[in-house]
Order: C-alpha cells, then structure tokens, then sequence
C-alpha cells in the first residue's frame, strides 16, 4: 500500500489511525449552498465524506460538481463514479477533471439498473464494469497514460476504493474476490453495513490472516439508526445486512430512538477501533448527515488520536 499525499484519507490511513468517512447524496438542486447544507456538519469530524453517484438510478445534482463543492470549502470527498451512465472516455475526462479540481478519492461502482430509477426509459451505458475502471485509473496513475497509450502530464494522484461485503470466513469465503480487486488497484475497502461486533472481528481475522491488510485497507459500513422499524427495513430489504434482535430491542425500550440508535453506533465505532485489521469506519445513514457527525463526536475517536 503507497500513500497518496494529496489525500487526507490516505494519510490517516497510512498513519494507523482508525479513520472515519462518511456519505452524503447530492441535492435536486442547482444552489451550491444546498450541498454544504447537507456536509458543513462533517467538516473537521470526517475524514471523508462520499459523494453518491446517481443513487438508485435516480438524477441529482452533479456528483462531480457537489465533491468540487466540499473540496472548495475544506471537506475532502470521495467520488463515487459509476460505469451505468458514462462510456471510458467521459469516466477518464470526469476523473483528471475531478484531479484538477483537488479531488483525489474515488469510489469505483457498477451502479444501478435504471428500473430501480424513476426514469426507467433511460439508456444504460455498462461499457465497463467497475474492475475495468479500476485498472484504467490505477493506470492512469501509475503509468501516466490513457489506455491508448497517450501520455498524461502530470498523471493524476489517485486513491482508489472499492465497495465490498462483510463475510463469514467458511467455504465461500471471497478471497479471489478481493485479491483480484486489490490486484486491480484497490486500495481501500468500504463495506456495507455490519451491525454485528463479532462477525466484524471474525471477518477482519480472515483478513488479517489471508494478507489482505497488508494490502489494502479495510472500512466497515455503519450507520446511526433512526428507529426499531427503520431496523426491520433494513433486514427485510438490504441484502446481507442484519441489525441483531438485542439492537432492535434496545431501540424499542428507549424514549429517544433516534438518540439510542447514535449511541449505539457510537459503541460500535467503539469496538471496530479495537479489532485488528478493521482501518476504520464508513458511516451511511439517508439524509442524515448530521446523525454521523454526532456519533462521530460521541465515539471520542478523534480524542485519542496522536
């Protein structure tokens, strides 16, 4: 794993210290204010704070334009690029765009199927898919060229994330999976959720003892949340995601759901901070942008950093 000097991320990262990201989505809107509406609250707290790309299949604002936003105002993003809406030549145009505008984090994804959007007529691209994109960025950042062959001066400073899911170690354990991501370019993970404390330490171990850490850097997907039904949701309609019974009972019992559902994922930071193999955290919670800065100010987290 190299560092990137240009991002924040990677400099965290690279140190040791348990970093924390954070997601927000762009607005339907044309105002800049409305983004850092939404982020102003994460500034100083997250170390990164994604930039959704067309979520769902449905249209926002620019994800470019909102990470060019934060950046300006000191919020460092990670841009999420997808390959359902843009061919190769708009994704590398967009990303040396992004580069120049001091945006160095990326987020590569397939994206959506359109039928998901409210514009389900739209054509779907899928020129690529995100392990193609990938190898096109990491070799636009290392060799300094289009794939053609056509020099970029000066190459673009890249760090280059991918989404992953937390498994049980076992049979079907990912591991060419992952090794074929990292071979790829990936250099940090960022997973969906995973509510359950020893399934993360068992899925770090594997991680650990499989030289996967060695090699790229691992961040477990959490969210505060909302309420005991919003936990029920999640697990009938999120795949691989479980919010443990103790959890939704623990949220039933409190007066303020909302303010339990952050103390409870303040806890968990809590206990990811601890697992070896686990190099931080990604907070997601829809529109609740300010929901992650608190737990991130409640976890204490950046209190014990050197």
């Amino acid at each position: 794993m190299t560092e990137t000097a240009p991002s924040k991320l990677a400099q965290v990262l690279e140190a040791g210290q348990f970093a924390m990201t954070a997601e927000t989505s762009p607005p339907d809107s044309s105002s800049p204010q409305s983004v850092l509406d939404r982020v102003i609250c994460l500034k100083d707290l997250a170390d990164a704070v994604n930039v959704t790309d067309g979520a769902s299949a449905r249209v926002h604002m620019s994800a470019l334009a909102a990470a060019a936003i934060m950046a300006r105002e000191g919020i460092e993003p990670v841009l999420q690029q997808t390959t359902r809406d843009r061919n190769r030549l708009a994704l590398q145009g967009d990303v040396l765009g992004a580069a120049a505008l001091g945006i160095h984090n990326f987020l590569c994804l397939t994206g959506d199927k359109m039928a998901a959007g409210d514009q389900p007529e739209a054509a779907e691209v899928f020129e690529i898919d995100s392990g193609e994109l990938m190898r096109q960025l990491r070799d636009m950042r290392d060799a300094g060229s289009y794939p053609s062959g056509r020099e970029i001066n000066p190459a673009p400073s890249l760090f280059l994330g991918a989404a992953e899911m937390p498994a049980e170690p076992g049979d079907n354990w990912p591991a060419a999976r992952l090794q074929a991501k990292i071979d790829n370019g990936t250099q940090f993970f960022q997973t969906q959720y995973c509510f359950e404390l020893d399934k993360v330490r068992r899925y770090c171990q594997a991680l650990v003892d499989g030289g996967f850490t060695e090699q790229a850097h691992f961040l477990i997907g959490i969210g505060p949340l909302a309420s005991a039904r919003s936990a029920r949701w999640m697990n009938a309609n999120l795949f691989g995601v479980h919010v443990p019974d103790e959890i939704i009972a623990r949220l039933e019992a409190a007066d303020d759901q909302k303010a339990e559902g952050r103390a409870i994922c303040a806890e968990l930071l809590q206990g990811f901070s601890e697992i070896e193999g686990c190099a931080g955290a990604h907070l997601m919670a829809p529109h609740g942008e300010a929901s992650c800065a608190q737990v991130i100010q409640e976890s204490g987290l950046l209190a014990l950093r050197n």
